[in-house]
């Protein structure tokens, strides 16, 4: 047309400029912006708001301006332009500012503007203009609009207020899928799950075809509700109408079955997926991790990392952590920080807070500090990760410093900071500074305790030896107490030896859960303890009644980048007859310098018997295999399912001090660093 000399019309230039539009052709966008100059139409309305839309798709909101505050005419459509166009490039207060100089220059916004304008509200959570701008929508008749509509259900949702968002989608005299959709989008995003699913039930009743956006929305809340059967109906449903190869939809499937526990079902979807995205793998991965596959989860990062059409990014490595720290393998925990480095996500505050929480559970607090200090920027969860992870190695004292120093600093601390705070004032037995800070919580910050932080309270009180002040506690609990707290005061009995409370407590826990056999377990080695024999067979009939498996103990060593793992009297090992010539020398020797096996809990055995099985639990097989596979003076690590016993407790403050190795145990509750003799737990666990 141009070599043809034909003179081009407006409309031919606001034509392609919608085309440069639809493909972000900012290039192309220019020379068209240069031709309407050349061609006179530097004036026309019409074109110059075609070119305002080109800049502000192409996400070029300067160059945009530049032009409509040139435009020596303007009409309504013009005013929308750069409205919608700051919203969609996230500028959301200066989309504002527009829509009120449209009413300083005597325009009345129209539905348009309203409809960009709202979302606009949203995302700076500004309930009361968005209110304002309802009750123009309904002054002008606006509101039976069911795009104006959907948007106040989303506005008022993602402001917080369901209800008035509820009333807005009730009153819509037509709705459609969008509208559906805002509205279970509206609940799952103020975790009204429940109400999320019973509207994606009302919405299939009513014969509304669900769509991609519907069916993530009912996978996220069946997800959040652990509500497996609902998720595989919503499951099958998407596959019947040809979902089934949406990889939106099957990414939510699989983090709806990860928080399910279905990890396999999971994997499933998974594996059949023609082509993974980056979000397929971190789901995938996510979900292995917290469901104690860590193994697993690693496995598939590093299948990640094989793979040349996707990399991974900071979330990899936040889903990734998890699994890292559940191994804990201080190794693993330096190369994952170097693989950060290399690839430039240590810049990111979310990596480091995990890299931070990551060394802490590895059993290197010194090196979690090391990165805590030159960690810039820090956020609440970092400093709570520090905070915990100083409580988790029973440095109380340390924990509360770094809370005091929190306080005085621009970040105030959330409920998580108080719940690793009160932890670590429990594992330290800080009984008069966890009361202090437990009351500081409502009082100064206005945060209610949970039911973590009266658990934490009274595992304090219990370990305490305030048995009874801590049976008070949960009496007055305002809350209904949960089976963790009456077995946190259970432990407490056992350890100071109070039989009749522990019955007590012990009734309470089987009210709740008569099937759960650590509990039992529990109750019959307090029995043990006090000889209480047949107290202790009455238990054990019952378990063995009600089919009640207890949880068996093992420990986990990570030697040469290889994970052995040992139970008790365990001798499947290859290395097996060296290890029990090397432990039976270690009992031998550490008798001599004041070991006494502990053998209360066993019973109808000969003593010399009742002596071999406490010396061949899984810990003291772990430590002899560390011994002999490791060189003089190195550091052991190990790390058990469980709590540690006490006998193991004793004997490997012996070992340390009998070969002069620093052995760190990681047990289910806390770390031990047993060195010379002693245990930086100074034997309160």
């Amino acid at each position: 047309m141009h070599c043809s000399l034909a003179q081009p019309k407006s409309k031919d230039f606001t034509s392609l400029l919608k085309l440069c539009s639809a493909k972000y052709d900012l290039k192309t966008g220019r020379q068209i912006h240069a031709q309407l100059f050349i061609h006179g139409f530097a004036s026309h309305v019409v074109a110059m708001t075609a070119v305002v839309n080109m800049y502000a798709k192409c996400n070029r909101m300067e160059d945009a301006r530049k032009v409509f505050d040139g435009m020596p005419v303007r009409d309504l459509v013009s005013w929308n332009a750069m409205v919608s166009g700051y919203v969609k490039n996230n500028m959301p207060e200066m989309a504002l500012q527009m829509v009120r100089r449209i009413g300083e220059n005597q325009w009345i916004p129209d539905s348009v503007t309203l409809v960009s304008a709202l979302p606009a509200c949203a995302n700076l959570k500004v309930l009361q203009i968005g209110t304002s701008i309802h009750g123009f929508s309904i002054r002008h008749g606006f509101e039976s609009l069911v795009n104006i509509s959907a948007a106040l259900v989303d506005m008022y949702a993602k402001c917080r207020d369901v209800s008035k968002a509820r009333l807005v989608f009730d009153r819509m005299p037509s709705r459609n899928v969008v509208s559906w959709n805002s509205m279970i989008d509206g609940y799952t995003q103020n975790g009204n799950y429940k109400d999320a699913l019973e509207l994606y039930k009302l919405l299939l009743r009513e014969g509304i075809e669900p769509d991609e956006v519907t069916f993530i929305g009912a996978l996220h809340a069946c997800g959040e509700l652990g509500n497996l059967d609902v998720g595989k109906e919503v499951h099958k449903l998407a596959v019947k109408l040809g979902f089934g190869s949406n990889l939106s939809v099957m990414n939510a499937l699989i983090s709806m079955y990860c928080k399910c526990r279905s990890v396999d079902l999971a994997c499933e979807v998974f594996k059949t997926l023609p082509q993974k995205t980056l979000v397929s793998w971190n789901a995938m991965i996510l979900g292995y991790a917290q469901n104690g596959y860590p193994q697993k989860a690693i496995t598939l990062f590093r299948d990640l990392q094989r793979d040349k059409n996707v990399k991974s990014n900071s979330f990899t490595i936040v889903g990734v952590i998890p699994a890292l720290a559940d191994l804990s393998s201080l190794k693993q925990a330096k190369v994952t920080h170097a693989y950060c480095i290399r690839h430039a996500f240590d810049s990111n505050i979310y990596v480091l807070t995990g890299l931070i929480d990551l060394y802490s559970k590895c059993g290197s607090v010194i090196l979690a500090r090391m990165l805590f200090d030159l960690t810039e920027d820090k956020n609440v969860a970092t400093w709570n990760a520090m905070i915990d992870g100083y409580g988790s190695h029973g440095l109380g004292k340390t924990a509360i410093e770094l809370f005091e120093k929190m306080r005085r600093g621009p970040l105030g601390p959330n409920d998580v900071t108080f719940l690793s705070v009160l932890s670590a004032c429990s594992h330290t037995g800080l009984i008069e500074e966890g009361w202090k800070y437990f009351h500081s919580m409502e009082k100064e910050y206005g945060l209610k305790p949970n039911i973590g932080h009266y658990g934490s309270m009274v595992h304090l009180l219990g370990r305490g030896g305030k048995l009874n002040e801590a049976w008070n506690f949960i009496q007055d609990m305002p809350i209904e107490p949960s089976i963790a707290i009456f077995g946190a005061l259970l432990g407490a009995c056992k350890v100071h030896k109070d039989i009749h409370l522990a019955e007590r407590v012990a009734n309470k826990i089987f009210e709740l859960r008569p099937d759960n056999a650590g509990y039992h377990v529990l109750l019959a080695n307090i029995y043990a303890d006090a000889s209480m024999w047949d107290d202790m067979a009455r238990v054990r009939k019952i378990m063995d009644r009600d089919g009640l498996l207890k949880i068996p103990g093992c420990t986990f060593i990570e030697l040469r980048n290889e994970i052995h793992t040992f139970y008790s009297g365990d001798t499947t090992h290859p290395q097996a007859k060296q290890i029990y010539t090397q432990l039976d020398w270690l009992i031998e020797e550490i008798k001599k310098i004041g070991y006494i096996p502990d053998t209360k809990s066993i019973d109808d055995v000969e003593d010399e018997v009742k002596e071999k099985l406490v010396s061949s639990h899984s810990e003291k097989l772990a430590i002899a295999f560390g011994l002999i596979s490791s060189a003089p003076g190195t550091t052991i690590q190990i790390r058990k399912n469980l709590r540690v016993c006490i006998d193991c407790h004793n004997a490997t403050k012996f070992i340390s001090k009998l070969t002069g190795r620093e052995i760190i145990v990681r047990d289910m509750q806390r770390f031990h660093h047993f060195k010379e003799g002693s245990c930086s737990c100074g034997d309160y666990w």
